[in-house]
């Protein structure tokens, strides 16, 4: 496998990752609803529906990587629930936090390097 396709592989990997994340955010989109049924049915359904996508796309990765390999990047989900927590629910971030990323990050690259 050339050094491109891999590149394009972990690139994939990564977005199936984003998705398996986005997940969290209806999740808690739905614990956020309050008395209003519809709106938690809604942001309840999404979230399966994300899940189901992720499932059927996790497989498709399995057949790509080994399997130590795609659960360590799995792993980048940390990451990722991060920034949706910036960018969606204006959380902040700490040096403690950043620290914890930083790891997680140089542990994948190691990990995706041979």
């Amino acid at each position: 496998m050339t050094r491109i396709q891999k590149i394009k592989n972990v690139a994939l990997l990564q977005g199936v990752i984003i998705i398996y994340t986005i997940s969290s955010v209806m999740s808690k989109e739905a614990s956020a609803s309050g008395d209003n049924l519809l709106r938690f049915l809604f942001f309840f359904g999404m979230e399966f529906v994300v899940l189901g996508v992720y499932a059927l796309l996790w497989q498709q990765m399995m057949k790509r990587f080994e399997l130590s390999v795609a659960f360590a990047n799995r792993s980048m989900a940390v990451v990722w629930s991060m920034i949706w927590a910036v960018l969606f629910f204006h959380d902040t971030i700490t040096i403690q936090n950043m620290a914890g990323v930083v790891l997680v990050v140089v542990g994948i690259c190691i990990i995706n390097t041979e």
